[in-house]
């Protein structure tokens, strides 16, 4: 039986920016990998990596960015190393990006039906033709209400939710074999962030396609993920099946954030917050860049370079001194 592959293999992915006041070492031997049919979330605090790592898989990082190491494949594509022909070409077919603030993402002075007429153009996907009933078809997908009316729709005239069900509509228009979905819910009240992570979580199953969620909410990861990758400071520090990672964390930092996540049966006393704050990523940097917020912090921790080392099948953590 052969090997599974990857729709998404980041490899020891190594990201740094240059800025006027320094270096900033941005990502630091980050591997992980999405496989079809599943969904994968990326949980973290803010500047942890999580948006650099899918910006650098999608070949759209800031020309002040800068891959100093590893690999990234889509598909079989050798992201690092291919044209930008080539990654423009791969952008929405092999795989499409959902943006945080969707107002902000859409074009303020076209229609909706438009916008997603460009990307069924762009992509081969429709003629001049078909191209409007394409574009019903994909707000059809997206259970918008009466499409056809909708389509010709201004994105001021919407809903946050109902933009964010475009923006959905849109990654979707040309059947990527991943979709990455970075902060999805930002700025929607708890009712639309259910309802569109609930249509997230359905059109990912009924395409078996490969779903790369990036989010700060550690219970939305909980809710709607199959496996969780842990970032803290450009380090990937615990990767394990959601089940396991909630129930056996042995990441000082997972811990952590479960501790500073709600929980709809505790109380507000329940709640610890994460001491200290994240590095300067501009500085002369500890292996381990957890240690100087970590209570189990020794010498040891200090010594070589971290890695991360399975512990048990499909659970790996970068801790020297795990829980």
């Amino acid at each position: 039986m052969s090997e599974k592959v990857p729709v998404l293999d980041i490899h020891d992915l190594s990201v740094e920016f240059r800025t006027r006041s320094g270096v900033v070492k941005a990502l630091e031997n980050v591997s992980f990998d999405v496989f079809k049919g599943e969904m994968v979330g990326i949980v973290g605090e803010s500047g942890s990596g999580k948006s650099v790592s899918a910006m650098t898989a999608m070949g759209i990082l800031d020309p002040a960015g800068k891959v100093t190491a590893g690999s990234i494949t889509l598909g079989g594509l050798d992201v690092l190393t291919a044209s930008e022909a080539t990654m423009q070409e791969a952008r929405g077919h092999e795989a499409s990006m959902i943006f945080q603030s969707p107002r902000t993402a859409l074009n303020p002075i076209r229609t909706v039906g438009k916008q997603i007429g460009d990307v069924l153009r762009r992509h081969g996907s429709a003629n001049r033709s078909d191209v409007r009933e394409k574009a019903i078809r994909a707000l059809e997908n997206v259970r918008i209400p009466d499409p056809a009316r909708r389509l010709d729709a201004y994105p001021f005239e919407l809903s946050g939710g109902m933009c964010q069900r475009v923006m959905i509509a849109m990654a979707l228009s040309c059947q990527p074999e991943l979709l990455i979905a970075d902060e999805p819910t930002t700025g929607l009240d708890v009712t639309t962030q259910a309802a569109i992570m609930d249509l997230v979580k359905d059109l990912s199953a009924e395409r078996n396609m490969a779903t790369l969620l990036i989010t700060h909410d550690l219970a939305m990861a909980a809710d709607y993920c199959d496996r969780i990758v842990v970032m803290h400071a450009g380090h990937v520090v615990e990767t394990a099946s959601t089940e396991t990672l909630f129930s056996a964390p042995r990441h000082p930092y997972t811990a952590k954030l479960m501790q500073a996540t709600p929980r709809g049966s505790g109380s507000l006393d329940d709640i610890a917050s994460i001491p200290g704050s994240l590095p300067d990523l501009r500085s002369q940097l500890a292996p381990c860049r957890f240690s100087g917020r970590c209570e189990r912090h020794e010498s040891v921790c200090d010594t070589a370079q971290l890695t991360l080392d399975q512990i048990s099948v499909g659970h790996s953590v970068a801790c020297r001194r795990p829980l």
